[in-house]
């Protein structure tokens, strides 16, 4: 019984009380920090995300580069899981379909062979259907990365090395762009043009104490942007609210009036906007439609045929007003540097 008692008393002793504040801040601490540093917001000085970086060096590594052939996605899939992010083979698939996608990013980083979804939100095939290989602008940014010019840490299982970050020969945060939510930060950066971009930091290289308004010289802004008020805050702070307007024109053509869409803002859905305006014209909330249609192919392409005499500037305000031929874009530019996550301004994104 003695002997019992000991045994009782060494497990009663094993026995910590923690109160459930504790636990939950220590946890949810170190959860956050995973999510913010290794997850969702992008590296400042790359414009990556773990994710993306990983499937990009291991498609390098593999020799899966734009100048050989296409192999099958499920190959890169298994070999970013075996090797270096060992998650859940939908959110590698996920992120390489996005990379390759020319309507959500302006230089897309995979080059896609099969259904890689459309600008109408259809959904891609799955990765055992489709091809991938690294496009050409990845070649920029991997560029030299044998030659010790980034510093590499031990993969999860510490079998092999990885990069912390690539080369990256341009400025890759502004012209790729970037979108994520994670514990306490969120980010919303949109592509840029990369010629701008590029203008602008040779510019900030040889005058390192160059103001605001003179970068503003060379990056105009995102695509499509209306006013400079909105862009100006977002380049200062690194937050700010932009408005985004289609590309249109009207065309004339046996005495008949069309209002044409060639291009459609920042993550729009085409699909979507078409039916929205449709259903303005059956409920006959504004005169003077007499159809809508996508004949969009390889190019965007929206006609609304407009009515005889109808009045069309009313009606191209009430389509931007009421559709998405016209949005408003949240800035928010929080990307990691240093490892810590910062709201950047146009120069700090330079600089970094």
């Amino acid at each position: 019984m003695a002997r019992k008692k000991t045994e009782t008393q060494e497990v009663i002793e094993k026995i910590f009380d923690y109160t459930l504040e504790d636990i939950m801040g220590e946890r949810f601490g170190s959860y956050s920090k995973y999510i913010i540093q290794d997850r969702a917001i992008p590296d400042a000085r790359d414009g990556l995300k773990p994710v993306q970086r990983r499937i990009l060096y291991s498609m390098h590594k593999e020799r899966n580069t734009y100048d050989k052939g296409y192999r099958k996605s499920a190959k890169t899939v298994g070999d970013v899981i075996g090797n270096y992010h060992p998650h859940g083979d939908t959110s590698i698939y996920d992120a390489m379909v996005r990379m390759s996608q020319s309507w959500k990013t302006r230089l897309p980083y995979i080059d896609m062979h099969g259904n890689n979804g459309s600008i109408d939100g259809d959904s891609p095939a799955a990765y055992r259907y489709t091809e991938a290989r690294l496009s050409k602008i990845s070649n920029e940014m991997l560029r030299d990365i044998d030659k010790d010019t980034v510093e590499f840490a031990p993969n999860f299982d510490d079998t092999t090395e990885e990069p912390t970050v690539l080369p990256a020969r341009f400025p890759a945060l502004l012209v790729y762009g970037a979108q994520g939510i994670s514990a306490g930060y969120a980010t919303n950066i949109p592509p840029h043009n990369l010629s701008e971009v590029v203008d602008a930091t040779v510019h900030r290289i040889d005058n390192p104490n160059c103001s605001l308004d003179t970068l503003m010289k060379y990056v105009k802004g995102p695509d499509f942007v209306e006013g400079l008020d909105g862009i100006k805050s977002a380049y200062e702070t690194g937050r700010g609210r932009i408005i985004i307007r289609s590309r249109y024109h009207f065309e004339e053509e046996k005495g008949k009036t069309s209002l044409i869409i060639t291009e459609i803002p920042f993550e729009s859905n085409k699909m979507q906007m078409v039916k929205k305006m449709d259903d303005i014209r059956i409920d006959k909330k504004i005169d003077g439609i007499s159809e809508v249609r996508d004949e969009s192919a390889a190019d965007v392409r929206i006609v609304v045929d407009l009515k005889k005499g109808a009045n069309k500037d009313l009606i191209v305000n009430y389509f931007l007003k009421n559709t998405d031929m016209q949005i408003s874009y949240n800035f928010n530019m929080v990307s990691i540097v240093n490892k810590r996550p910062k709201l950047l301004g146009l120069c700090g994104a330079l600089d970094a």
